[in-house]
């Protein structure tokens, strides 16, 4: 008697993850050249950004751990000074309990410094994003703007009084004016023309032919 094999369906082609969508057509070297000669620090948005909240976010951390721990630390020995050990095992334990507060202290105040700092660079660097696109160019008007308008947030948030507020805003205009300064200083130097720089040559150009 034959044997009847158990039937197997054939399995279904797997869909291809690299489909090339309809009128798609690759960049060439000299567009993307273009693209990146056009973004700021010759970096495009999708790598500036994430790379501006890491090294923010990163920088802010280790500035609070360092604080927080220090401050954790001399809060310990201020609340166990009245009662100091006197054998070897009690300083050992002692200490080692000042470590471990130290830094439980240093991680919390890392984080809550890192994730303040980053939000609130990603916010600068997004709102510039937003008026390069807006305005179609990137120069140090976008880049005053995005700093002002994120430290008049800033004072808001955290309701400071008008004299301070002022005082954060000068900040943000001084810091604002010398960043996107040196963006539009390196831009130039790469080849990329500013409508700014293009209109005072313009006027130059008309004051000379006047004369």
């Amino acid at each position: 008697m034959a044997s009847h094999q158990p039937h197997i369906p054939a399995a279904a082609p797997a869909k291809q993850q690299d489909e090339v969508p309809t009128g798609y057509q690759k960049p060439t070297k000299e567009e993307l050249e273009a693209f990146y000669l056009s973004s700021r620090l010759s970096m495009p948005p999708m790598i500036r950004l994430p790379l501006a909240t890491m090294l923010s976010f990163g920088t802010g951390f280790l500035v609070g751990a360092g604080h927080g721990s220090k401050v954790a630390s001399l809060q310990f020995r201020a609340e166990h000074a009245h009662k100091l050990p006197s054998t070897a095992t009690g300083w050992y334990l002692y200490h080692k309990s000042k470590n471990y507060i130290a830094a439980r202290g240093g991680l919390r105040e890392g984080l809550k410094m890192g994730t303040k700092i980053g939000v609130w660079t990603t916010a600068v660097f997004a709102i510039e994003h937003m008026f390069d696109e807006y305005r179609g160019t990137a120069d140090v008007f976008n880049t005053v703007t995005s700093m002002v308008t994120c430290a008049g947030v800033f004072s808001f948030w955290n309701r400071y009084s008008l004299p301070l507020a002022a005082r954060t805003t000068k900040t943000a205009l001084v810091v604002g004016t010398i960043y996107g300064g040196i963006q539009d200083l390196l831009a130039t130097k790469r080849g990329r023309r500013l409508q700014y720089v293009e209109y005072i040559k313009r006027k130059i150009r008309a004051v000379r032919q006047k004369a």
